[in-house]
């Protein structure tokens, strides 16, 4: 058992696993892109099937003429908190190996792609920043804003930067700035069968 940041694991692990959480409390701090790159750069050593490497990261940095077009390719929900990070990228996955003419569908694009994002929120954390990942995006506006052909998934959305006091939030946030727990590993983990919720 591990406890650290108000965290408790069933088994021991390292408490890094533990530390890293999803904050909306961002400073808006503009950061160097090296900051950012370096993270990035953990994120594409992710493993991946047949090592296809299917992500692809869409970025822009606070302060950047870009930043105003990817905030806005937020929901609404997500744009009054993630304005404030210092980067937001978005995670494109390639859902087709080899060849595109060859037609080959890759089975587990979107599952490679969430062992980056992974990657990605670790060594945000190791690295002294936050991540956030968001499904509250604009999907089919962020395909054509950035003219993603086919055979490429808009999978998420990512907040990054420095940790803010949670005073920088609406109440409504502020009630929800918090690590959250997790269920039991035998909520999820099954010996020998599957239990479906």
């Amino acid at each position: 058992m591990t406890k650290s940041n108000n965290r408790e694991s069933d088994y021991s692990i390292d408490p890094i696993f533990l530390d890293r959480w999803s904050p909306r409390a961002f400073t808006g701090e503009v950061i160097a892109e090296a900051d950012l790159l370096a993270v990035l750069e953990a994120a594409h050593w992710a493993p991946s099937s047949a090592n296809q490497q299917p992500w692809r990261f869409i970025y822009a940095l606070n302060g950047s003429e870009d930043w105003n077009k990817f905030v806005n390719l937020l929901v609404d929900s997500n744009q009054e908190w993630a304005r404030n990070a210092s980067a937001l990228l978005f995670v494109v996955s390639k859902g087709f190996s080899g060849d595109f003419a060859e037609g080959r569908k890759s089975y587990t694009h979107s599952f490679d792609s969430g062992a980056a994002w992974g990657y990605f929120a670790m060594q945000a954390r190791i690295s002294g920043f936050y991540a956030h990942g968001m499904g509250g995006i604009k999907h089919d506006e962020i395909r054509e804003a950035f003219a993603i052909p086919e055979g490429y998934r808009v999978e998420a959305g990512i907040a990054f930067g420095r940790l803010a006091d949670k005073g920088v939030l609406s109440l409504r946030n502020q009630e929800r700035e918090f690590p959250s727990q997790r269920k039991s590993l035998s909520d999820v983990a099954f010996k020998g069968k599957f239990i479906a919720d």
